[in-house]
Order: C-alpha cells, then sequence, then structure tokens
C-alpha cells in the first residue's frame, strides 16, 4: 500500500476547499457562529474541517470510501486484518474488544492491575473476571506483568473462559513474555485481548517491545494520541481474523460509539498513520536513544533512581519500553506527588502520573536534547532541594494490599442495593461502586469485593499525601456504598 496516502485528510481539505455553504451541523458553520475569541485561538483551518458525515466524507460507522481506505492503510501499518478508528479514545476501544467476545455470564481472564474501562465493559457484559495477580515491585511500589504460569493455572482452571486480556505495555512500561502466552493461550482457542493503550510505537522498532499483532495477538486496543502523534481521544483498534469476527467488533464499536464523530480527530489518525509507517523506525530509535540518555544521567542524581534493563529476567519483566522514564523518588525523602507539584511549581514542568513513590515522564517523537536538558536540570534542582544522606532516611516498606475476595459479579454489586457507610468503618462490606487512583486509573477496588482493613488503610494513606483518589461518588471518600445486608427478622 502506499502509505504516502492520507484519503480521509485529503477528503477533507479538498472539501473546505470548495468553501461549501452548508446547512448542517455543527452549528458554529466553519466558526462563523461562535464565540470570536475562541475562533481567533484556534485557528480557521480547524473549524473548516470540523464536519459531519456527509456523502463525501464517508461514515465512521458504515465506512465505504476514505474512512475505510484510511482504516485498511491504517491495517497495512500495524500488522492487522483489519483496523478500526475511535474518537473516543481506547477506553472505548477496549469496551469493544470485550463486549465482542464476552456476554452475560461469560469468563474473562484480566490482571488485577487493569483500566477501568476493561472492569466498566465486564460490567456492562455481566461477565465473570478471573483475576491474574500482577508480579508486585515492592522496592518500586508498582504492579509489573503477569507470568506465563498463572495463565496456565488459569486456563486449566477455566478452560472455558472466553477470552484472556493482557497488558502490553503496562503504563510503566514494563511487558510479560506476550508471544509465550498468546501461543499458550491459543491452544485453548481462546482469543487473546490487548491493552496496548501505551504501545503506539512499539510494532515500528526492534529496539521496542514485540507488538500485540506481531505476537500473535486476536485484538489490540492502542492508543495513538498518547505516543504516536494524533490528537487527543483519538485510538485505534486492531483485529485479527480468526476466533474473533471482525464485523462483530464493527457492530459493537458502532453500539458504542458517538454518531457525531469528530473529523478533525479522524483525520489526525490518518495523518498519524502515515508518519509512523513511513517514519516510524526513524522515530523511535532517536526517542529510543533520547530516553537511554535522559534514565542514564537520571541515575547520576542523587535520591533518585530509573530502572533499566537491570529489572529484566523475570517472566513478568520479560522486557520494558525504555521512552517510559519511571522516577522513584523515595530516596528524596518524599511522595510522587511532592515532586510532581515541586516541579509544577519551580519549573512549570509537568509529568505524566505520580504516584505514592514514583513519577512517570514519557519520552516521545515530540522531545528533543531541549526538552531533556529542562528536565535533567529540574530534577537536579529537585534532588538539591531535598537530598540529605541516604543513610538518614528511614527505608520505606511498600505495602501493596493482596488483591480483595470477589463475592460478587461486578455487574450484580453495581446494579445490586446498596447502602451509605463510613469508608473508615467499611471493612467487611462488598463495595458496590470503583475506588482507583487515576492516574493511572487501575482500582484499587471494584464493585464486588470485599473490603479489608489493608484496603482502607492504603487508601487512607493515599489521600493523605493527596494522590488523587477517585470512583466513590463521596468525592470525599468519607463514605462509600456497599451492598445491602439483610438482618434476621425475629
Amino acid at each position: 500500500m502506499d502509505h504516502n496516502r492520507t484519503p480521509l485528510f485529503d477528503a477533507l481539505r479538498s472539501h473546505a476547499k470548495q468553501n461549501p455553504v452548508q446547512f448542517h451541523i455543527p452549528g458554529h458553520k466553519k466558526g462563523s457562529g461562535m464565540d470570536p475569541e475562541y475562533r481567533e485561538y484556534i485557528g480557521q483551518n480547524i473549524l473548516d474541517i470540523d464536519l459531519i458525515n456527509i456523502a463525501p466524507l464517508d461514515d465512521l460507522h458504515q465506512p465505504v470510501g476514505v474512512i475505510l481506505e484510511a482504516q485498511q492503510l491504517a491495517a497495512d501499518a500495524f500488522g492487522a486484518d483489519a483496523t478500526y478508528f475511535s474518537v473516543q479514545g481506547t477506553s472505548t476501544v477496549i469496551m469493544t474488544m470485550i463486549l465482542s467476545v464476552c456476554g452475560n455470564g461469560d469468563k474473562i481472564i484480566v490482571p488485577r492491575n487493569v483500566h477501568k474501562s476493561i472492569l466498566s465493559a465486564i460490567i456492562f457484559a455481566g461477565a465473570r473476571p478471573v483475576f491474574l495477580s500482577p508480579v508486585r515491585d515492592t522496592n518500586l511500589g508498582i504492579d509489573h506483568g503477569v507470568t506465563t504460569r498463572s495463565v496456565r493455572r488459569a486456563l486449566e482452571r477455566h478452560p472455558d473462559a472466553s477470552a484472556v486480556l493482557i497488558i502490553n505495555p503496562t503504563y510503566y512500561g514494563v511487558c510479560a513474555n506476550l508471544k509465550e502466552i498468546v501461543d499458550l493461550v491459543h491452544e485453548y482457542d481462546v482469543p487473546v485481548l490487548v491493552d496496548e493503550a501505551h504501545g503506539a510505537l512499539i510494532h515500528f522498532s526492534d529496539e521496542l517491545p514485540l507488538s500485540a499483532m506481531q505476537a500473535g495477538a486476536d485484538m489490540a486496543a492502542t492508543s495513538i494520541h498518547k505516543l504516536g502523534g494524533s490528537m487527543t481521544q483519538s485510538s485505534i483498534l486492531n483485529v485479527r481474523k480468526g476466533l474473533v469476527n471482525p464485523q462483530r467488533v464493527q457492530t459493537i464499536l458502532s453500539l458504542l460509539m458517538t454518531t457525531s464523530t469528530s473529523y478533525p480527530l479522524l483525520a489526525s489518525l490518518d495523518t498519524a498513520r502515515r508518519q509512523l509507517a513511513l517514519h516510524g523506525k526513524q522515530l523511535a530509535e532517536r526517542t529510543v536513544n533520547l530516553a537511554k540518555k535522559a534514565r542514564s544521567a537520571v541515575n547520576q542524581i542523587p535520591g533518585l533512581y530509573s530502572f533499566g534493563d537491570e529489572l529484566l529476567g523475570d517472566e513478568a519483566t520479560y522486557d520494558y519500553d525504555p521512552t517510559k522514564l519511571t522516577i522513584h523518588v523515595r530516596h528524596l525523602g518524599i511522595t510522587g506527588y511532592d515532586a510532581e507539584n515541586w516541579l509544577r511549581e519551580h519549573y512549570r514542568l509537568e509529568v505524566e502520573l505520580s504516584d505514592m513513590y514514583n513519577i512517570l515522564c514519557l519520552i516521545t517523537p515530540g522531545d528533543d536534547e531541549e526538552s531533556i536538558a529542562i528536565l535533567l536540570e529540574s530534577l537536579k534542582a529537585m534532588s538539591d532541594a531535598y537530598h540529605a544522606d541516604t543513610n538518614e532516611i528511614p527505608e520505606v516498606i511498600v505495602k501493596i494490599p493482596e488483591i480483595p475476595h470477589l463475592a460478587l459479579t461486578p455487574r450484580d454489586a453495581f446494579y445490586g442495593e446498596t447502602e451509605l457507610v463510613p469508608f473508615k468503618e467499611s471493612a467487611g462490606r462488598i463495595i458496590a461502586e470503583f475506588i482507583y487512583v487515576y492516574p493511572p486509573g487501575i482500582p484499587i477496588l471494584l464493585p464486588g469485593e470485599v473490603i479489608s482493613q489493608e484496603n482502607v488503610d492504603y487508601i487512607i494513606d493515599h489521600l493523605e499525601v493527596g494522590l488523587p483518589v477517585k470512583g466513590p461518588e463521596d468525592r470525599s471518600v468519607t463514605n462509600v456504598k456497599v451492598i445491602m445486608e439483610e438482618t434476621a427478622i425475629s
């Protein structure tokens, strides 16, 4: 295929150039009907292509023209049999994957450290999650991937599972042995779904981990906007024929997708594919080299540590993406949240996420020597501000709660009869809502799980240091919804 082509983007520009008289939505009509200050700020070009699914521009819900061509080019670029565009982020794509293969009562094998969109889809489907324990890194305070052994044990116990979902890579860039897991799962004729939200670049470089399609997975949700150069909220779903039906996937995606699809977002996917297909290898190589230099420099800064090749060697840490720069800060005597705030206040520098002990900085094709120099300068200044003799800093033992017991299916709990109780007194009750820290959006508790005192203490620790605990209807997490307990009638 000719990857110099951008059929959708070209059609939009051609249509705008004709300066058509519009009697359709959007009502701003090329910006004429909107606030002038906003119009001037964002520029005329994007307003000219903010259009709808009129005949010359095709329809994302049933593409037969330029959108279909753009998706076929993307499928070729990513090694898929079919690729579908999303203007609702990777969350909708993830939901599509699960709802395409799971129905009410079906089992799906998933790691416990999954994004909340996966658990939302499980609720919508009425599926039963079979959780895999990710390998926990008590030194860094984060979860890594799952082992092939744990997947094998899950399949032996649940050979009737409808799907296995794997994260590749994790938010922190760590990968399990995806090819080995895919081959194992396929022995059971079970499809493999991959949350590849943070893997837009990996398909285009031998220096990066294996992509889902390269490993033979059946579906993969890939956030092009995160690392691949498209606009925020634009993602793709890659599909391999065989164990899944692409037509069914398209139908489910259409059920979930808005009918007011954003053409600027779709066009950004079309052009991002062109750039990745033509220049992805060089872009990835340059980005990896920048990241490696940055990692090496970070590890020379007192009190800071960024893991690299030394982490590898396990099933759960089979490979990693060096462009995810995880910086461990607890030897400065501060939390990741403290570090995020300090960098924002003193250097106007924004990180991807902070947790109790780390900050995560993404190195992308948008970076250069200058941006890396600013990052390193700010980290050195932070070290100077906080660093003390490491012997005087008490060693922190990172305690991550065990996976809670799932007493009800997430759907039954979410729609069950509930009552509000004080969160600090909720141990032993079955929770009916999510509690998670975002980013990365991985639930600490999800509907149907039994709250332990360990969970309560862990969440309160996060609240006390100011980390963004979200999910409950009570945003202060003072009270929590739990399943109502029936009392004996005397």
